[in-house]
């Protein structure tokens, strides 16, 4: 009687489906299968709309926390630049595939590509004495010029695939992208919350934070590299093109807010709220996810900046009001002392 044997891989495979299974379908769709039953909106119980609203819950977490230390250091076009450079690992992984028939997904590529160009920036600034938006053009301008030799050496027979990652769509979203970003929020998260502090004192005070011994530049490779990850993940829906907004938007829709830690809460709500909208819209309307996403984001910033001024107008208003009445009631009690003397203008002592 022989042994079978199963292969490693098999089993490891059937392991991630399984907890692919719980989290995806028992959770996550068991709970928006009951919304759906409770609102009586069927979008909310179709799989693929589930897997968007995952992946867009994920992308409203991971953007606005790596953008909010992004934007304080005045580097929020790095995501930019980085969404070039995945553009450039996706068209490497489907260059591969068309060419050498190898089964390389481009997300994994695009991740390696997208931390190497991040690296080579931080390089760039720390030792090669560029300037941070000289850096940022180099490596964006070079990473779309080896994306574009990729796409025109494989005779355009990967121009059609790579139309998704560039616009995003929603149907790209599949079982295993959704997994796969869902671990990238998780890693994020992890690795900002472990980090936080002496993230925040070299965001604020980077010569201080050399001065108190801390390893700037090994913060500023993780934020780069965090930064790749975010990129990649939100490119499976918002596309290349606009992959850099959710960095930004959510980080400015949050700067009426006072204390770091509660604008980065703020600015992940003014995420959520976008991503969450965005894609709703995009169902409804049949448009780019992306796109959608990017428009809401800018009308829940304009909404809030124009709710900001009409406050402070509104307080100022208030302020004059409360300052007038006072000088009023001065101006009456003045009024009121200098009555009470004699009618000749004596003191009343004879």
């Amino acid at each position: 009687m022989t042994a079978t044997t199963i292969p490693l891989t098999t089993v490891e495979g059937s392991v991630v489906d399984r907890v692919l299974a719980v989290l995806l379908d028992d959770l996550w769709g068991g709970l928006l299968d009951g919304l759906a039953g409770a609102a009586g909106v069927d979008l909310l119980s179709l799989p693929f709309m589930q897997r968007a609203y995952l992946a867009a819950v994920c992308v409203a977490i991971v953007g606005p926390l790596v953008g909010s230390f992004l934007v304080h250091r005045e580097m929020a076009m790095i995501g930019d630049t980085l969404a070039h450079a995945a553009f450039a690992g996706v068209a490497a992984g489907l260059f591969v595939n068309a060419v050498f028939a190898v089964a390389v997904p481009p997300l994994a590529t695009a991740l390696v590509v997208a931390a190497l160009a991040a690296l080579v920036v931080q390089t760039l600034v720390d030792y090669a004495g560029a300037y941070r938006d000289t850096s940022l053009a180099i490596v964006l301008t070079g990473s779309f010029a080896v994306g574009s030799v990729l796409i025109t050496a494989a005779d355009g027979g990967i121009a059609v695939g790579i139309n998704a990652y560039l616009f995003g769509s929603l149907a790209t979203v599949s079982r295993a992208n959704a997994g796969i970003l869902l671990a990238m929020t998780t890693l994020v998260g992890l690795a900002v919350g472990a980090a936080y502090r002496p993230l925040v004192y070299v965001t604020f005070d980077e010569v201080g934070a050399r001065a108190a011994g801390i390893d700037v530049t090994r913060y500023n490779r993780l934020l780069a590299v965090l930064t790749a990850v975010v990129v990649v993940g939100a490119m499976q829906i918002m596309g290349v093109i606009l992959v850099a907004a959710m960095l930004v938007i959510p980080v400015a829709a949050a700067a009426p807010v006072t204390g770091f830690r509660r604008s980065i809460a703020a600015s992940v709500a003014a995420g959520l709220l976008a991503t969450v909208a965005g894609v709703t819209l995009s169902y409804w309307y049949d448009v780019a996810a992306g796109g959608t996403i990017v428009l809401t984001a800018i009308a829940v910033y304009v909404a809030v900046i124009a709710a900001a001024r009409l406050r402070g107008r509104l307080v100022s208003s208030r302020r004059e009001r409360v300052a007038r009445a006072n000088a009023d009631a001065t101006d009456a009690d003045a009024g009121t002392g200098a009555g009470t003397g004699t009618p000749d203008g004596g003191d009343g002592a004879e």
